[in-house]
């Protein structure tokens, strides 16, 4: 049975948000909701929540996070109440199609967070390879402003695959950013010069991210890659530089592989660039 595990008071607008999910089954079987006002990180608490049996689309909140983290292991800011910390369980070894269909999540939880938070505001949310959330007033990279992350991180039994922690920040309150970001992060509120109901930008967004889970493990991969395309900034035509064999280089993009890797052209000949730091030049 589906509940909220409360070891503390659930914030109302997001009780009333996700309650109805419960009820309706929109939530698998056996998956919960978690709710912490202050953790260290969701998806390290969502990791752990995974060695005491926790099922598959287990959700994990938090108001603040003292030890956040982004992709790379940059910090990512979460003060108190001004976004939405959330982590899901995934479990890898569920599908019915192609057994490799987790590959492909980083991409799909891009789709569906954009997806739902367009829903939720209205707004045009675009996607940055490869995790990143962002407002592109001129349609590409140079002057976007970051509204939220995801970082999925792996986990193995026996040296096979078994569960990835999806976790997503998102900026929803205004709030003073530190100096290091101030110039290039976002949030809904400033967006859109009006409040916002964390609640509704969280079920939205979860919405998208139950419906594009189920697209995937159905083998729906294309479909995934097909819809990113749409909605990334810089995907085509935008310089960038990154690391090669320990030095810097320079390409310019040229669209996603299949299985999602950044296609580069650089000296001549295209490159597949599949992490690693990136910068947009």
């Amino acid at each position: 049975m589906n509940e909220i595990d409360r070891p503390a008071a659930f914030p109302p607008e997001l009780d009333a948000a996700l309650s109805p999910m419960l009820v309706s089954g929109a939530l698998p079987e056996g998956a919960a909701v978690v709710y912490y006002p202050v953790v260290g990180s969701t998806n390290d608490l969502a990791a752990s929540l995974v060695e005491r049996g926790y099922q598959d689309s287990t959700i994990v909140i938090a108001d603040a996070q003292t030890a956040g983290r982004g992709r790379g292991g940059h910090t990512w800011y979460s003060p108190p109440g001004a976004g939405l910390y959330t982590s899901i369980i995934v479990d890898a070894r569920l599908g019915e199609a192609q057994a490799d269909w987790p590959r492909w999540l980083t991409l799909a939880t891009g789709v569906a967070i954009s997806e739902g938070l367009h829903a939720a505001s209205g707004l045009p949310v675009a996607i940055k390879w490869p995790n990143d959330l962002v407002i592109a007033p001129s349609g590409t990279v140079r002057g976007a402003r970051k509204l939220g992350g995801i970082l999925a991180e792996a986990r193995s039994d026996g040296g096979q695959l078994s569960h990835v922690i999806v976790g997503f920040g998102i900026n929803v309150l205004r709030t003073a950013f530190p100096p290091e970001i101030s110039a290039r992060a976002t949030s809904l509120e400033d967006e859109l010069g009006r409040d916002v109901d964390r609640g509704r930008v969280l079920a939205a967004s979860l919405r998208r991210f139950l419906t594009w889970l189920r697209r995937l493990r159905a083998g729906q991969t294309a479909t995934v890659v097909a819809r990113w395309r749409e909605l990334a900034v810089g995907g085509s035509g935008a310089a960038i530089e990154w690391t090669r064999d320990g030095a810097r280089v320079r390409g310019v993009t040229a669209g996603i592989d299949a299985e999602g890797a950044l296609l580069v052209r650089a000296g001549g000949s295209t490159e597949r660039v599949l992490g690693g730091e990136v910068a947009w030049l």
